[in-house]
């Protein structure tokens, strides 16, 4: 789930290495929007440790001219570089168990017995899947391949747990993270990016 398209797997394939080089893992990449579409880079530093502003600001610096030169995206877009949050996507695995116990919203590639989506509580990940309890007593068990979707709920115990780890993400009043825009208004030969106000999700 960290990569859909085959475009958003062409831009994890860019990606990753140059996390890697900073220490971090990428979490998930989309591609969404039309006219100029907003590349969104979702990344945390390698186990999970505290991610900070400065972080993701290494990484923009790292992939810009990279996706400069790969040119994975036709035409002008924007480049997002985000902590994952604290109702985090899960898209690994490894995730779950990380964050058993807590509530998470499920969704299958496809329908069980007639239904997609699922909302409970973490129960635990092995072999056979990830594990999540139901209102009902009852247990989802599903392999991490099975999902389309998956994230984590804010409450406030993730909260809590979340500053007890020391893992409060960037806020978005925070104003020192620098995304990137790709500028290619001097035509095809002539691109490059400029700071902009980005979004920390």
């Amino acid at each position: 789930m960290i990569a859909l398209s085959q475009q958003e797997k062409r831009i994890l394939a860019i990606a990753e290495p140059l996390a890697r080089d900073l220490g971090m893992e990428i979490v998930r990449i989309r591609v969404s929007g039309g006219k100029r579409p907003v590349l969104q880079v979702m990344a945390e530093k390698a186990g999970g440790a505290p991610t900070d502003v400065e972080d993701c600001a290494a990484l923009s610096h790292a992939l810009s001219p990279v996706l400069d030169v790969e040119d994975p995206i036709a035409g002008g877009f924007v480049l997002e570089v985000s902590t994952p949050g604290i109702d985090r996507p899960l898209t690994r695995e490894g995730d779950f168990a990380r964050w058993t116990g807590h509530v998470a919203k499920l969704e299958l590639a496809y329908p069980l017995d007639g239904r997609r989506r699922f909302s409970g509580v973490l129960a635990g990940e092995d072999a056979e899947g990830v594990r999540l309890e139901l209102e009902d007593g009852s247990e989802l068990v599903a392999q991490v391949h099975e999902l389309s979707k998956a994230h984590l709920v804010l409450t406030d115990e993730l909260i809590a747990d979340a500053r007890e780890r020391g893992e409060m993400p960037p806020q978005p009043e925070d104003e020192d993270l620098e995304d990137y825009e790709l500028d290619e208004s001097g035509g095809d030969d002539d691109k490059s990016y400029n700071k902009t106000n980005g979004a920390v999700e």
